[in-house]
């Protein structure tokens, strides 16, 4: 068994309802939840937008490898309703790609898987921009214990 955390997050619709199914689907496809933050309200990040986010973190225990658990966040996520993924758009006078962000039903974020260090163009571990972001060390420091 290998230990997860995700992050989640949604701005769009029912926010509470949209987390509490995102975890319903994360137990029933990829594995039990060991533990899970309390919901927290935060400001839009990396864009502007009127509707606020109600973020939380889990904790899984799964079987699945890195890549399998990122198609099935993907699926619930889809599943879910959200039919937008964040794009890479061009940096002016770069070659690295800066993301895109917008308003979204639900949002799952692959933190950390074991103690794992991947960086392919499809996946990093642990996720790139998790120290930057209180929406997400807050929750994700309430379930590191």
């Amino acid at each position: 068994m290998h230990t997860v955390y995700l992050s989640l997050g949604t701005n769009l619709g029912d926010k509470k309802q949209n987390l509490l199914s995102a975890i319903t689907e994360i137990a029933r496809r990829i594995g039990p939840i060991k533990a899970q933050s309390a919901f927290l309200e935060t400001e839009p990040w990396g864009f502007e937008s009127p509707n606020t986010f109600l973020n939380a973190a889990v904790c899984v225990e799964t079987t699945l490898s890195p890549l399998a658990l990122l198609r099935k966040t993907q699926q619930i996520e889809r599943l879910l309703g959200r039919t937008q993924k964040t794009i890479l758009s061009p940096q002016q006078g770069s070659r690295r790609s800066l993301p895109t962000y917008h308003d979204r039903i639900i949002d799952i974020d692959i933190l950390l898987y074991d103690d794992l260090h991947i960086s392919t163009p499809t996946l990093t571990i642990p996720h790139p921009l998790m120290n930057e972001r209180d929406f997400v060390l807050i929750p994700l420091k309430e379930i590191m214990k």
